[in-house]
């Protein structure tokens, strides 16, 4: 099968749904299918049998192009467009496949050239308005709502990487359409042998203290500020927190507000580490982290934290425990009191192992790369036969 995708994002970049186009495409070309990938000017070259890459000029001397919804995407999102458009008109497809706002368009040549349209769904669009601080107009949300229930209702099939967005697909009438395809595939980087991590995690805890991971990037919504009182509020002063990711702007807030609290020494801001480095980290950790305050989505690095073995510490709310339950990790309120406590369970306390070690087990068994070729199977089945949709 010939297809056409579209992902407006800087691919390839390791962040989020860069990484889940990867693997889509990785998963589209072990399955014999051929692919032309319409993406943004930035990113790096990824070579796949049977994968094309055509991006669309940089007209804006981009050097950068930042997570969620920005300004600089209209003018390459109206460039990808046009883009689309050349390469349905001078090329046979059998499929449209798209990503996030693409899909807005995607629709329409499916519909121009009579075609199935699959949709990759991320997120819902909607959501990101204010997840990202970018707009809180009602009226703006209102417009990206309607294109949303569009795409949805007028799609072949739909892709969906957390039950919160098969809900929203469910409420909206389109379950029939969509197979949820969680995003538990990463890179597998080689691991750092034991001496190796024990000469590794001497730099941080050189007295022996325990190792405290958090992972990823500084947004507000990831809830940093938390992590760092219920640090101060943490009886054991045997350990370190680790925070790898943030912008230089956003480490320098968060290294005054450390002080502040008067953690100083007990918080090590790595910064940002290319992703073939955080194995080292992981292996090193005695407990990791993710102190999420707000959001949908399954965070991405929760597979990765699953898979190491080490006791997982999060929050008790829905962007966890679509995914988590108390049989894999330790869940806590989304307060300093209550995270202090459960990252001190996790040091401490030996049935923490035990629940990793479950953990672990269990996804290890569930996310399998079999699994996922099996379910891009059925969902490229779910487009191509299944009847059109109304109109």
């Amino acid at each position: 099968m010939k297809i056409l995708m579209i992902a407006p994002e800087p691919f390839f970049q390791p962040r989020g749904t860069p990484i889940s186009v990867y693997f889509r495409l990785k998963a589209l070309s072990e399955l014999g299918h051929e692919v032309d990938l319409l993406t943004y000017p930035l990113g790096e070259n990824k070579v796949l049998p049977r994968l094309k890459i055509y991006r669309v000029p940089n007209i804006l001397g981009l050097k950068s192009i930042k997570v969620g919804p920005s300004m600089a995407k209209i003018p390459l999102d109206i460039l990808l467009f046009f883009l689309s458009l050349f390469k349905l008109l001078t090329h046979p497809y059998d499929l449209i496949f798209t990503h996030e706002e693409a899909s807005w368009w995607g629709i329409f040549l499916a519909k121009l050239k009579k075609i199935p349209h699959l949709y990759d769904m991320h997120s819902s669009l909607p959501q990101q308005l204010t997840n990202f601080n970018f707009s809180r107009s009602r009226l703006l949300k209102s417009i990206f709502t309607k294109l949303e229930n569009w795409v949805l209702r007028y799609s072949q099939a739909i892709i969906v990487i957390c039950p919160d967005l098969l809900k929203t697909v469910e409420e909206k009438g389109q379950a029939e359409k969509a197979i949820l395809l969680e995003n538990f595939l990463d890179f597998e980087y080689p691991q750092p042998s034991s001496s190796v991590g024990n000469d590794f995690k001497k730099q941080y805890a050189s007295q022996g203290e325990k190792i405290i991971l958090y992972t990823g990037n500084f947004f507000p919504h990831q809830g940093i500020p938390l992590l760092l009182r219920a640090m101060a509020n943490l009886s054991s002063k045997k350990a370190r927190l680790l925070l790898v990711g943030g912008s230089e702007e956003e480490v320098e807030a968060m290294k005054e507000m450390a002080e502040q609290l008067g953690i100083g020494e007990q918080v090590i801001f790595i910064g940002q580490v290319p992703p073939e480095k955080i194995p080292a980290y992981l292996t090193i950790a005695d407990v990791l982290v993710s102190p999420r305050l707000s959001g949908t989505n399954t965070p991405l690095k929760i597979y990765s934290f699953l898979k190491s073995g080490k006791p997982l510490v999060a929050t008790n709310l829905w962007t966890h425990t679509q995914l988590l339950n108390n049989d894999l990790a330790i869940l806590v309120s989304p307060t300093p009191e209550s995270l202090a406590q459960g990252l001190l369970f996790a040091l401490e306390n030996p049935a923490a192992k035990k629940l990793a070690q479950q953990a672990q087990d269990w996804a290890v068994e569930e996310f399998t790369y079999e699994r996922y070729l099996k379910k891009m199977k059925e969902i490229l089945k779910k487009a191509t036969t299944s009847p059109r949709a109304a109109k």
